[in-house]
């Protein structure tokens, strides 16, 4: 693994145990076994590899989702029946990435004060809307781009406000079940779960 590798990871072990705001390069440098040196040549600057980092973590976040939702698909599950098995599946991975969950809202109060960062966050949500809108089976891939980012949108906001409840409390977030309910009162269509 070369310097470049070894500080994304460094990065990585920083961000989930100190934090964005509170991980220095010194402590990037200690983490990952390399010099300061290597932050500038490889990344320009610690927040530029911070950012990467946290880049990182998510998608590898993404890829450990797209491997649970994959597992036992039954094929002939109502959309709202998968809506509700994927939610689960998601929100019972929420413990085990807890700190990750945590930098992502902290680096959302630190954009407020860093606007150079905001472009690069930008660009990151947008994959994500395309991601969320597939990876949680909302949307067929193939339809068109302005479904796929509005779909997209609105699971994005939804991961968003369930992580941040299930943050707060997670006894009292919403679970797979009261999220599918949620659509179906909002469409009209009767629960056929009992209460």
């Amino acid at each position: 693994m070369g310097h470049r590798e070894q500080l994304l990871e460094g990065a990585k072990k920083c961000l989930l145990e100190k934090g964005f705001a509170r991980t220095t390069a010194r402590d990037i440098v200690a983490a990952s076994n390399t010099n300061l040196g290597s932050i500038g040549y490889h990344f320009g600057t610690k927040d530029a590899l911070m950012n990467a980092a946290l880049i990182q973590a998510t998608e590898e976040w993404g890829q450990e989702i797209g491997r649970t939702l994959a597992e036992n698909v039954d094929p002939d599950a109502t959309p709202i029946e998968r809506f509700e098995t994927t939610w689960t599946r998601v929100i019972d991975l929420f413990e085990e990435h807890r700190a990750l969950w945590v930098a992502q809202f902290e680096v959302f109060t630190h954009l407020q004060h860093s606007p150079e960062m905001r472009p690069y966050f930008s660009a990151a949500q947008e994959t994500a809307r395309r991601g969320l809108a597939t990876l949680l089976q909302l949307i067929d891939p193939a339809s068109d781009e302005k479904s796929v980012r509005s779909v997209g949108s609105f699971a994005l906001a939804m991961l968003t406000g369930v992580i941040a409840q299930w943050l707060v409390d997670p006894n009292k977030a919403p679970n797979g079940r009261d999220l599918a309910d949620a659509i179906r009162a909002v469409a009209g269509v009767e629960s056929a779960l009992p209460s």
